[in-house]
């Protein structure tokens, strides 16, 4: 257990100056965006002098590096800055839209984890049959379609056509259970589409290469029941490669959060960094990209942190 204690302290450092260096490319790249938010906020019309003022109150025309050092102290203090635009805390201007995303996030994962799992163990038991190469087709076809290119179709289908769904998402506080449903309904079946077809290949490759193991060939020998061979012999064996197969699947919707939310004009945090792209509102931006990155360096983490602690060898030492 000791090793597997060590391996993971260096994971975890890892992740810390991965993040570290995150936060350092961030910076850099928000500082070389076009635009300034000083004249974003006064218009074309202001004079240089009132651009000038304006920056020198915001601080914009402080070194780099210390604008560096004074915004990574407020990130690890819990105090990222005031937003230029906004004009008020970030963390207040987050704190709204955060538990949106992660509601939605939650509920992606609630529908596509189950589903992924069962077609990619379906298609494993079923190893070059019919079922297999219907399925196989199916999820290669289901990743190689874009985001946007799902959403247009499913608002042409479930809004357009059969009038079922918004094609815009309506959530707020006030609405019902069912109602806030079916108004999130299109970004949910959106990102579950991707999220689905890569978890079920990767579940897929993970349980195919547990069944060409000898003790699952014993197993089948002594007349095990197929559907007990995958539950007993397989499932916990595969486990590792399939929770980090679920880290990797989940992570892509930190990245497909920002193209659904942006489309259906869901509030969360993704369109919220657009948001801040297009209005130059630089602390909030940072802040968004951080929490991103944080998330998926952290789901990378639980990934690594399963793999080592069902390892039986690391777990001996």
């Amino acid at each position: 257990m000791k090793a597997a204690l060590t391996l993971i302290g260096k994971r975890f450092a890892s992740s810390l100056l991965t993040l570290l260096l995150v936060s350092v490319t961030i910076f850099i790249i928000a500082q070389l965006l076009p635009g300034d938010a000083a004249q974003e906020a006064l218009g074309q019309s202001a004079t240089p002098q009132q651009v000038a003022a304006l920056r020198h109150e915001m601080g914009l025309d402080r070194p780099a590096y210390v604008r560096y050092a004074s915004w990574l102290t407020g990130m690890v203090s819990g105090d990222p800055g005031q937003s230029l635009v906004a004009n008020m805390p970030v963390s207040d201007v987050i704190s709204e839209r955060l538990p949106n995303s992660l509601l939605l996030a939650a509920l992606t994962a609630l529908v596509a984890v189950p589903v992924a799992l069962a077609i990619g163990i379906g298609s494993a038991m079923n190893r070059g049959g019919r079922l297999d190469r219907a399925l196989n087709v199916a999820t290669l076809s289901m990743v190689a379609v874009p985001e946007f290119l799902v959403a247009t179709i499913a608002v042409l289908i479930f809004s357009v056509k059969l009038r079922w769904l918004p094609s815009i998402a309506m959530a707020s506080q006030e609405m019902g259970w069912g109602d806030y449903l079916r108004g999130v309904a299109m970004p949910i079946l959106t990102l579950s589409v991707i999220v689905i077809a890569q978890m079920a290949r990767m579940t897929r490759a993970a349980v195919i290469d547990q069944m060409d193991r000898p003790y699952v060939e014993m197993a089948v020998l002594k007349g095990v029941a197929p559907v007990q061979v995958v539950l007993r012999h397989i499932m916990p064996n595969a486990i590792a490669p399939i929770v980090n197969a679920m880290a990797l699947s989940l992570s892509y919707l930190l990245g497909g959060a920002v193209i659904v939310e942006t489309i259906f004009n869901y509030p969360g945090l993704a369109s919220l960094m657009v948001n801040a792209v297009t209005s130059r509102d630089m602390p909030l931006l940072q802040a968004c990209a951080m929490i991103f990155c944080a998330a998926y360096l952290l789901l990378m983490l639980i990934a690594d942190v399963t793999a080592i602690l069902a390892n039986p060898r690391l777990r001996a030492q």
